[in-house]
């Protein structure tokens, strides 16, 4: 999603952070004495012949003049002979009427989330022999990040950059409503007691501050349905309605009737109205948000104490995350696939996401390689560290064809359920119908 992936109507949408890297090596093959990996040679695209990949990014302005320099450059002076053209195509519209057309980039930058529904229509080439070849080892990056890059037991991506959610907590506000800011809740019983006593009207009847609205931000059914210790797939099937994803929309639907949903409506309206993310305005008690609203500080500058912990579970269940992020695929008909091979390899491995990540602008972004965040010592800021700590067991979505479709009818029926227009059970069964049908058009 996310930089980041999608929450809408409520409040953001995201979708990652990224990587890239360093590298120094010679001309010849060996072994990368930095982490201990072959090699490639340095004229690896036929001796002197100099070929150029065209390369398409999502991203445009800074993003890419950055990477041109941090990056890309940098890879040109270990591969001298491959020339990298960078083009900012917003979308993938473009994208995949060039694969049809047979004329598509070399590289491009795609949301992981996307992967498994490119991959199923073809639209991407098969990197697995590759991976094999050159020994690209999966247990580099967290399990989820590689696990979205793979669909039916192949590689079609290489990871790049990844994010994940947390609670942030308003310490001054648990001063006010008499709650010891030393100790947030951990669980949802306490969260929602703690919630309850920081909720605040003003004399117009409409909220001053709030407690919590369980879908502002980064707030879903993807995010608390795990943390209740539901699934979307078990053993190779969409398990939509799982009964503990039913009983975490029931809790959602739960605050809109016990706080008003209209009333809750308008003060998320007046947040949006600030420009700002609705946490940082220090009128919410609670927000589940991701990693990259830190990068928000140098410029809000918040009057008040916060603080991050585990988005708290109910009773009997882990506290847990999930994790979106970009990729670099190979579109289908690429025409120059070793040169634009070593390219991935370079962005996505350890050099070029260490060199994306040392660039003085990475602010708190995480890359999807423990060992790089590791060596920069990311986790000595602590609120950055929440997020760490939760990555090597963040879950995903399902890596299906129909990924996009089941994001899509996940949110609709969330929304009807908040809004009081229909009973969580009914319309999660509805949706499970609806992706079922779906996926046996695309599969028989």
């Amino acid at each position: 999603m996310t930089k980041r992936n999608l929450i809408v109507s409520l409040a953001a949408v995201t979708l990652a952070s990224v990587i890239a890297m360093t590298g120094c090596s010679s001309g010849s093959a060996g072994t990368d004495a930095a982490n201990g990996s072959p090699t490639d040679s340095g004229n690896v695209v036929g001796g002197d012949k100099e070929e150029t990949v065209n390369f398409w990014v999502n991203w445009g302005g800074d993003f890419k003049k950055d990477f041109q320099k941090y990056v890309i450059d940098e890879f040109e002076k270990k591969y001298p002979n491959i020339k990298v053209k960078m083009t900012y195509v917003e979308g993938t519209d473009k994208l995949l009427t060039s694969i049809a057309g047979g004329n598509p980039p070399d590289v491009a930058q795609l949301d992981r989330f996307m992967v498994g529904s490119w991959a199923a229509k073809g639209s991407l080439e098969d990197l697995t022999s590759l991976v094999e070849r050159d020994s690209i080892n999966k247990d580099d990056y967290y399990p989820a990040v590689w696990a979205e890059a793979n669909y039916n037991d192949k590689t079609y991506a290489l990871p790049w950059g990844t994010d994940d959610r947390a609670m942030y907590y308003n310490k001054t506000l648990f001063k006010e409503a008499g709650l010891d800011p030393n100790k947030p809740p951990t669980t949802i019983s306490e969260l929602d007691r703690m919630a309850e006593q920081i909720f605040k009207k003003g004399g117009n009847g409409k909220y001053d501050r709030v407690g919590f609205i369980p879908w502002m931000s980064q707030g879903s059914i993807y995010t608390y349905s795990w943390n209740w210790g539901g699934k979307f797939e078990d053993n190779g099937q969409l398990t939509l309605n799982d009964p503990q994803n039913v009983k975490a929309l029931e809790w959602m639907a739960g605050y809109a009737k016990k706080y008003n949903i209209a009333n809750l409506s308008s003060f998320s309206n007046a947040m949006g109205q600030t420009g700002l993310n609705p946490f940082w305005t220090g009128k919410v008690g609670f927000i589940v948000d991701g990693n990259w609203i830190l990068n928000d500080l140098a410029k809000t500058k918040p009057q008040f104490e916060w603080g991050v912990i585990p988005v708290p579970a109910p009773d009997g269940h882990e506290p847990t995350t999930w994790s979106g992020g970009f990729s670099y695929v190979m579109p289908k008909g690429a025409k120059h696939k070793e040169a634009a091979w070593t390219l991935m390899k370079f962005i996505a491995g350890y050099d070029g996401t260490l060199l994306w990540a040392k660039r003085p602008t990475a602010g708190n972004d995480i890359t999807a390689m423990p060992r790089v965040n590791s060596e920069l010592k990311m986790d000595e800021n602590p609120n950055l560290k929440v997020f760490l700590d939760l990555m090597p067991n963040a879950k995903f979505r399902p890596v299906t064809p129909v990924g996009q479709k089941m994001w899509d009818e996940l949110f609709r029926v969330q929304d009807l359920a908040i809004n009081g227009k229909g009973e969580p059970q009914a319309l999660l069964d509805e949706v499970k119908k609806n992706i079922d049908n779906e996926l046996s058009k695309i599969t028989k």
